[in-house]
């Protein structure tokens, strides 16, 4: 099974996808992965979703409701964020736009005068550090070894930076959309009403509450149809293979008789250390 996740190697997608297949290629962009997916140049493709400090992913919700896939597998990793650099002494700090986020305290008490350049991923960053003596990176303390025995070591400054000690994200896995599956604890499926009225939304969250069926997440997104219309997204702690769900899914389809109801399946989840 090829799969493929945001690159370089090293990436806490990286992580996650190995948990996956030990052939893993990469993409530098969500939405790239994706689509790879998508058009069958991939098995799988595995994309963060959420963060626990800094929510959801916009880039992968948006990628999700464009192209036609599924998900089939949940990842959970914990973050474990550590300053990695040539020297002590560094003007820029180079990472992807979350981690810089998620150790924003951090960088603010201890180095308020380095500027901050957001890559591509914190591999991309780490890979900055090992060229240029000037930038530090920030990724897990394993990358301050090249992963293939060549390259320059870095040096740990400092490691468990996030602002949080609970800092962990969930990826999801996807598959073509034949991959599919209604057996799993949990399911994930956006909503397109293309209507909008007073109690839409409580409307279909009354499908789910009236069933007894929980929602870990629901999230809103522009169409880009047109300004204030609206899909949503929800993650449900519940398989399809259950009736209640079925009723669920009956019930906003419903609901959403002029736009579209988006199945993308049901899975169970996977722990990464």
């Amino acid at each position: 099974m090829n799969v493929v996740t945001l690159g370089p190697a090293g990436t806490y997608s990286h992580r996650a996808a190995r948990a996956v297949a030990d052939d893993v290629s990469f993409r530098e962009s969500v939405t790239a992965i994706v689509e790879s997916v998508s058009d069958g140049s991939f098995d799988r493709g595995v994309v963060p979703i959420e963060n626990s400090i800094e929510g959801s992913v916009t880039e992968s919700l948006d990628a999700l409701a464009d192209e036609e896939v599924a998900v089939v597998q949940e990842i959970v990793t914990p973050i474990r964020h550590a300053l990695l650099a040539q020297a002590e002494d560094f003007d820029v700090v180079a990472s992807h736009s979350q981690a810089l986020a998620q150790c924003r305290s951090y960088l603010e008490r201890e180095y308020p005068d380095v500027d901050r350049e957001a890559v591509a991923s914190t591999a991309r960053g780490v890979e900055r550090a090992r060229d240029d003596a000037r930038v530090a990176g920030i990724g897990h303390p394993d990358n301050a070894e090249p992963l293939d025995g060549e390259g320059t070591s870095l040096r740990i400054l400092a490691e468990d930076i996030q602002d949080r000690s609970s800092n962990a994200t969930r990826f999801l896995v996807v598959a073509p959309e034949s991959a599919r599956s209604e057996a799993g604890g949990k399911t994930t499926l956006i909503v397109y009403p293309d209507a909008n009225y007073p109690g839409l939304l409580l409307e279909m969250l009354e499908a789910f509450a009236d069933r007894d069926v929980n929602l870990s997440r629901v999230e809103s997104r522009p169409s880009g149809n047109r300004l204030g219309d609206y899909l949503f997204h929800f993650d449900v702690e519940a398989g399809l293979y259950e009736p209640r769900t079925k009723d669920a899914l009956e019930t906003l389809e419903g609901i959403a008789a002029d736009g579209w109801v988006r199945v993308l399946g049901s899975y169970d989840t996977t722990h990464v250390v």
